[in-house]
């Protein structure tokens, strides 16, 4: 026991001891050969409980490598299997002499455990910013800052400018999102089985992925989290591209980079649970094939590293191990989304997060407050300190020079903050590894050489499109290495000596932006040195140079120069050069070149360039410090007369860019605020913005099937943060319905919200509609199809797809639909379903009759109905249809807890039933609308709904003259009529004679006129003003809705907002060809007080043809108004008998 305890003692504090191996092989050596022989029979299959060794793998098999063959096979229990053949061969003193000495797997795994965490305790503990050899080294648990990582998303290419997914990154409004833990990132989701085994996160360069794994690592070194995992392995890509043309096994290349599972004997690990990392993919240099990359599953067998890697991403190889991935999303594609268990995405530092990293990295809180602040000026610096690197270079510049500037300009553009970083680094290295003094100058002999040499560098790799290089590279550069590993924030060095990987070091520089800066750096050292544009590789002009270099990152696919071309645009400055004296041997003249640059610049952005080419030819005006096109835009803004024809192609890129790159989240967009018309045009130049928003509010902004077309490219783009869509009241049609149901069924999707209402929809439409309710990708809890024209076959189609259990509909409206009955059977098996989601139910207005309402009933008996609201308003409901529903919810007394039943006929019985149910405590009930009720509301359509309007002769202008009984009145301009004086007539307004009626509206109203000519048909506050002001028109106020009749067609007015109504959604209207007061045509009021809801309709043969519909909240009393236009003298309402 004192032995066995003394060999724990040892494991424990980590003394020189025999291994495991060694232990086994010299009781082997004890053995004589006929033991051995004997030995080596009952590893073939005699033991119990033990996996055999094929007899062919034993024969002429000496005892060093029946060793080996042991530990791959019985792994840590290769000591309990010795022991148990020993006792079989009657080799007892041996037995016991290993008994004494040695220890259970148990143990053996916990010593080697603590070893692997110590091992990796000290290189993780610390982050270096910079590198690792000369860079600020920094306690990572003081440091660290969470990282924001949201699950989902798909391994799909990206292949955008980091930069950009940055700036659509630092878009996206704060929503609640499915957020994980690093410490959870293995774990299977509520209500979820299925086990996470291969995680893939994903990324832009900087944004703490590798900081994110290292901090993983070390709180399961530190016991502080997953201590159910027995081992975690870290491993770069980079690392392990060294070992390119090698060959291991998966057991091999662990004791490579661990020793200490080797020391122990440790030869399988599918007995315990194992995390492998594996950081940095979009690095990886080997050959990752997973369709003609042959199976393998032993983890012994030597193979390429690339196939051990493919064969372990497959789940073929160690199956039970945990694997997580790291890359950016360019290299995301390299694994098959069948080979990701799941996918998530680091999101970088949120706007909160920011500050937390300066206020960790800054003790001193006024100084901290300052560099907060400043950032906040900056939207640019703003928007790449969503960079967790970008924050430790802001962090680097601002320390050093609050420092030496006490008061001083800080820097604004990113041209600035880059040229103050390399003087800082220059600074440090002329210090701390010169031994220079601090009043020294920045800028040496050697220090240029390097910078030209690391310039030259950046450029080449960069036009290769390569991140990471060797030796090599940087030897045809002329740079030595030695002196690189010094140059600590410019350049990183990567080799892990704790590895004992010593050779083929990998260089990189420490984020891309460093890379982009000195290579454009390189390519204005070489112009003005020489007059050679590198681009071009030609002597050129600096208006040429300037102007060549536009054009080239306009050409690029991928937007791989945006950032290159505003650091190159920068350093064209005087004052940046200023920043660089010493480095730059001449400066100057660049004045008139720069305004030349700024014209050119300005012409490109009016060419209709892509929204993103925009944006980013904006930050380049912006590192020229050129805001003209800006401070047009805002002019227009504040000016308040926003018409479509006011902006070219620029302003209209002016506005995109400063909706985008406001500080104000972009959670609401409404169309008609950015301009007087809403129209098409102004949709498809703003649509970088809807896509950007969380909120698209389009309704009436008189868009057809080529604004669907586009608007279906939004909701099907990855990057898109829209949420919810109101496309109400235009003239979409079943083409364009179908080309936004194309974008709901992407698997980009995120649209939980959809307004189709008064969309000209029919039945046509539903069946793609239903397509999308169906879909497992689909995210749409709210759609509205009021007003549209689905009847029943759409109805049942629309059914079809909410009883799939993929549907996660909660909220459907289908309000005067021309539903019927027929239509009922299947929305009432909708409501049985188990799978529906459905909380809200809205049918009013449909002719639903008791039949309908039965239906109904039966569904809502059902237990698994779980239907929450529930609006039959206005359907044709009578005592019988009650009764049913009585019944339901006796059945089902918790669901509903809302009912409206207003406009129906329940009769006594039915009102009885529904107020004593109401104070059942058994039913859910909660709120139940019954008033007004009675006889008259069970006529089909809207004219239930009709009144009795009485012009009021104390408000008609006296160019308008009545007739017919006061039911008739006319523009007439020859002479006033002769009204006597009264406080609210319209007497001002020549220009535009009106007048109101007398009675105000309540509840639900309906009426119908005949006009001829030109007329406005409007509801308007009693208040209104009189005079002969625009403002007192009605339509042209906030008091007052209006529906504009003409020859030229309708158009519809509230504050102003005009919007036409396509003349293709209108098939009722009589042709008007000539004059005016010739043409007519019959139009129906529809008006919902309590609901907001005001509709027009044209009248043909006895049905109604929707024309458009308010949505608002009605504050006061309305009253009907008819208005007309002073010109066309003869134009007529009359009140029409119903």
């Amino acid at each position: 026991m004192r032995a066995q305890k003394s060999a724990q003692d040892s494991i424990c504090k980590g003394q020189k001891m025999e291994t495991p191996k060694e232990v086994v092989l010299r009781t082997l050596e004890d053995l004589g050969a006929e033991d051995f022989e004997k030995f080596k029979w009952y590893l073939q299959g005699v033991l119990k409980d033990f996996a055999a060794i094929p007899k062919s793998k034993l024969e002429n098999v000496n005892r060093v490598n029946t060793v080996d063959m042991m530990f791959q096979t019985y792994s840590i229990n290769t000591i309990k299997v010795t022991r148990l053949v020993l006792v079989k061969i009657d080799q007892n003193d041996l037995e016991k002499n290993l008994s004494n000495i040695s220890y259970e797997p148990a143990e053996i795994l916990a010593a080697c455990q603590r070893k692997v965490k110590s091992k990796l305790h000290k290189p993780f503990q610390c982050v270096f910013e910079g590198i690792a050899k000369a860079g600020n080294q920094t306690v990572l648990n003081q440091m660290f800052t969470e990282i924001y990582i949201t699950k989902g998303g798909t391994a799909e290419v990206n292949t955008e400018h980091e930069v950009r997914q940055i700036e659509t990154a630092s878009r996206k409004p704060d929503r609640p999102e499915i957020t994980i833990r690093r410490e959870d990132i293995f774990k299977a989701p509520p209500g979820s089985d299925e086990p996470i085994r291969r995680v893939l996160t994903m990324g832009v360069a900087g944004i703490g992925k590798t900081v994110l794994t290292q901090k993983f690592t070390l709180d399961w070194a530190e016991d502080k989290a997953n201590q159910d995992i027995q081992f975690t392995f870290p491993f770069t890509f980079r690392e392990l591209n060294v070992l390119k043309e090698r060959k291991y096994s998966l057991v091999e290349l662990v004791h490579l980079f661990f020793s200490e599972t080797k020391e122990a004997g440790i030869c399988r690990f599918e007995e315990f649970p194992v995390v492998f990392i594996f950081d940095g993919l979009d690095e990886c240099r080997l050959p990752l094939d997973f369709i003609n990359t042959e199976i393998l599953t032993d983890v012994t067998e030597s193979t390429s590293v690339g196939v051990l890697l493919t064969n372990l991403i497959r789940g073929k190889l160690l199956p039970s191990a945990h694997l997580w991935i790291t890359t950016r999303p360019a290299a995301a594609n390299q694994i098959p989304p069948g080979c990701v268990d799941m996918v998530t995405e680091i999101r970088g530092f949120t706007d909160p997060q920011k500050e937390e990293y300066f206020r960790k990295r800054f003790r001193d809180v006024e100084q901290a407050n300052r560099i907060i602040s400043h950032i906040k000026t900056s939207r640019s610096l703003h928007i790449m300190c969503h960079i967790p690197i970008f924050c430790w270079i802001t962090a680097t510049v601002l320390e050093d020079m609050l420092k030496t500037k006490e008061g001083g300009e800080l820097p604004k553009t990113l041209t600035e903050m880059y040229i103050h970083f390399l003087v800082v680094q220059s600074k440090v290295k002329n210090i701390e590894y010169d031994g220079g003094a601090e009043t020294d100058p920045h800028w040496n002999k050697k220090s240029r050489e390097m910078i030209v040499s690391l310039g030259k560098l950046a450029f080449e790799q960069l036009q290769e499109g390569n991140l990471i290089f060797y030796e090599s590279d940087l030897t045809e550069c002329g740079i030595d290495i030695r002196a690189a590993s010094v140059y600590s924030g410019v350049f990183t060095q990567i080799f892990k000596e704790e590895r004992g990987l010593y050779q083929d070091m990998v260089f990189s520089f420490v984020h891309l932006s460093v890379q982009e800066f000195l290579a454009a750096l390189h390519v204005h050292l070489t112009f003005s040195n020489s007059g050679v544009n590198l681009l071009s590789e030609e002597q050129t002009t600096s208006t040429q140079f300037y102007q060549s270099a536009v054009d080239e990152a306009l050409q690029s696919p991928n937007g791989h120069l945006d950032l290159f071309l505003r650091f190159l645009l920068g350093l064209s400055l005087q004052t940046n050069q200023n920043l660089l004296r010493g480095l730059l041997t001449q400066t100057g003249r660049s004045s008139p070149t720069n305004q030349e640059t700024v014209e050119y610049i300005k012409k490109k952005i009016n060419r209709n360039q892509s929204a993103e080419r925009s944006i980013n030819l904006f930050h380049c005006l912006n590192e020229l410090n050129d805001r003209s096109l800006v401070e047009e835009i805002q002019q227009y803004m504040r000016s308040g007369r926003r018409s479509i024809y006011k902006l070219s192609p620029a302003q209209w890129s002016a506005l995109v860019f400063i909706l985008l790159s406001s500080e104000e989240g972009l959670d609401m967009f409404d169309l008609k605020k950015y301009c007087f018309r809403a129209s098409e045009e102004a949709l498809l130049r703003l649509l970088p913005v809807v896509k950007a928003s969380n909120k698209a509010l389009l309704s009436g902004c008189n868009l057809s099937e080529r604004s669907c077309e586009a608007l279906s490219s939004v909701l099907s783009s990855q990057s898109s943060s829209l949420r919810e869509l109101d496309l109400s009241n235009n003239n979409l049609q079943d083409s364009g319905g179908k080309l936004i149901s194309d974008g709901l069924k992407s698997p980009h999707c995120t649209l939980e919200t959809l307004r189709l209402s008064g969309c000209d929809l029919s039945e046509r439409s539903c069946e793609a509609l239903s397509s999308v309710l169906s879909s497992q990708s689909s995210s749409l809890k709210e759609l509205d199809l009021s007003n549209t024209n689905l009847q029943d076959s759409g109805g049942k189609l629309i059914s079809v797809g909410l009883k799939s259990p993929h549907c996660k509909l909660e909220t459907l409206r289908l309000s005067g639909c021309n539903l019927s009955e027929r239509s009922c059977e299947a929305l009432s098996s909708v409501l049985s379903s188990q799978s529906s989601s459905l909380r809200e139910l809205d049918l009013s207005n449909n002719n639903l009759q008791d039949s309908g309402g039965k239906l109904i009933s039966v569904g809502l008996k059902i237990p698994h109905c779980t239907l929450e609201t529930l609006s039959l308003s206005g359907c044709l409901i009578s005592e019988e249809g009650c009764s049913s529903l009585v019944s339901a919810l006796s059945s089902n007394p918790s669901h509903p807890r809302e009912l409206d039943l207003s406009y129906n006929h329940p009769g006594d019985s039915g009102v009885k039933l529904l107020s004593a149910g109401l104070k059942d405590p058994l039913w859910r009930l909660d709120t139940l609308r019954l008033d007004p009720a009675g006889v008259r509301w069970l006529t089909p359509g809207l004219r239930k709904y009709s009144c009795e309007l009485t012009l009021d002769t104390n408000t008609v202008n006296r160019k308008l003259k009545l007739s017919d009984n006061n039911r008739k009145v006319t523009l007439v301009e020859e002479e006033d009529q002769p009204y006597p004086d009264h406080l609210e007539r319209f007497d001002s307004s020549s220009w535009y004679p009106q007048l109101l009626c007398r009675d105000g509206l309540t509840g639900r109203c309906y009426w119908e006129v005949e006009t001829r000519g030109d007329v406005n048909i409007s509801v308007s506050y009693r208040g209104i003003r009189r005079g002969d002001y625009d403002d007192c028109v009605f339509g042209r106020n906030d008091q007052s809705w209006s529906l504009w009749c003409s020859d030229r067609g309708y158009s519809v007015c509230h504050n102003k907002r005009v919007t036409p109504i396509s003349s293709s959604s209108v098939s009722g209207r009589v042709s008007r060809k000539s004059s005016p007061s010739s043409v007519s045509g019959r139009v129906a009021v529809y008006v919902d007080c309590p609901a907001g809801s005001l509709s027009f309709y044209t009248v043909s043969s006895d049905s109604l043809i929707h024309l458009y519909t308010f949505n608002t909240t009605f504050t006061q009393t309305l009253y009907p108004g008819f208005g007309f236009c002073y010109g066309s003298p003869g134009s007529s309402v009359s009140l029409c008998p119903l």
